[in-house]
């Protein structure tokens, strides 16, 4: 069984390789829900959707997120009206939302729903929320940076200097400098049912070549989590996201460098070395695996760029086959 740490893009990117590579009902992954935010009254879980979108065929190709063949009827009716439209939901994306809403305010936990939103989707592969209870990644920033993007009306988000990880993210284009980063909840947060128990029991566990900061760093602060992820570091193999000292997508690398972490791969390194006993990279950064062996980690080179199926399944066959050590 092997069980993954999983973000949003760059994780799905993999486990559509690992899907094919390894036997699903075998595969757990365990979503970051940091992201998680609520729009229109409704439950948005962007990691989750992500994941179970592109495991079973149904994500928009050319954006990585959404679904194929989206219509936006609701959103071009909603400008109309005047109401908020930075945060893009197509209308066959909407129902994913109305339906898992409903759920919750009928008594399901998250859990649940996700479970049934990946069964709705066909998945065999396991998808687990890291934690049924409420916890939102906030960034600390510069309100004045803020107020250069937004106007007048920049101050109806922030929460002191903090602003959430989608308004970051979407609506401010990750455009500003951060300065930390919070995880309101986590701290109480207990992990989802069956998080801990995969991870025991789990023969390899995977950090996806997700950002470590925002989609591994939500799912590292829930200590219960993090106590088992120390007891198995042996078993657990990670990816770096960072390839020749740029992240292939989102601003994992700038926000590395704004919070004080080198951007490479000795910089990923020291972040999971206390979780983790291999660390995969590209073949460009075959000059630190010297430096990340120095930190107590074994290093491994191969090409890591997901740039198509077959290159994602290459990836996972080369984890499967040289990253674990009895």
């Amino acid at each position: 069984m092997i069980t993954c740490l999983a973000g949003g893009v760059g994780a799905a990117r993999l486990l559509v390789g690992m899907q094919e590579a390894y036997d699903r009902d075998e595969i757990n992954v365990i979503v970051n829900t940091g992201d998680d935010t609520e729009m229109f009254g409704l439950t948005i879980c962007p990691d989750i959707d992500t994941i179970i979108y592109t495991l079973s065929g149904n994500s928009n190709a050319k954006t990585g997120w959404g679904l194929k063949d989206e219509t936006w009827n609701v959103l071009e009716r909603l400008d109309q009206l005047g109401g908020s439209t930075w945060f893009s939901l197509g209308d066959k994306d909407l129902a994913t939302h109305l339906f898992r809403t409903e759920l919750l305010t009928q008594g399901q936990t998250l859990s649940q729903v996700t479970q049934l939103l990946a069964s709705r989707f066909g998945l065999k592969v396991k998808i687990l929320p890291m934690s049924d209870d409420r916890v939102r990644t906030l960034l600390r920033v510069d309100p004045f940076e803020v107020q250069k993007q937004l106007g007048e009306n920049f101050s109806t988000f922030l929460k002191g200097d903090y602003i959430s990880f989608q308004e970051y993210f979407v609506r401010l284009k990750h455009s500003i400098a951060i300065k930390s980063v919070r995880f309101d909840g986590a701290q109480m947060a207990r992990p989802a049912p069956g998080v801990l128990g995969t991870l025991k029991h789990s023969s390899t566990i995977v950090i996806c070549p997700s950002n470590p900061i925002v989609s591994i760093g939500p799912i590292l602060a829930i200590s219960p989590i993090v106590d088992i992820l120390k007891a198995n570091r042996h078993k657990t193999v990670a990816i770096s996201p960072i390839v020749n000292g740029t992240a292939l997508k989102g601003p994992a690398d700038r926000m590395m460098i704004e919070l004080g972490h080198e951007p490479s791969v000795v910089g990923v390194a020291r972040i999971y070395r206390e979780y983790c006993d291999t660390l995969i990279i590209d073949n460009s950064d075959r000059r630190y695996i010297s430096q990340v062996e120095e930190l107590g980690i074994r290093c491994l080179a191969t090409d890591t760029i997901m740039s198509s199926l077959d290159k994602s399944v290459e990836l996972c066959n080369y984890l499967l086959k040289n990253a674990i050590t009895e």
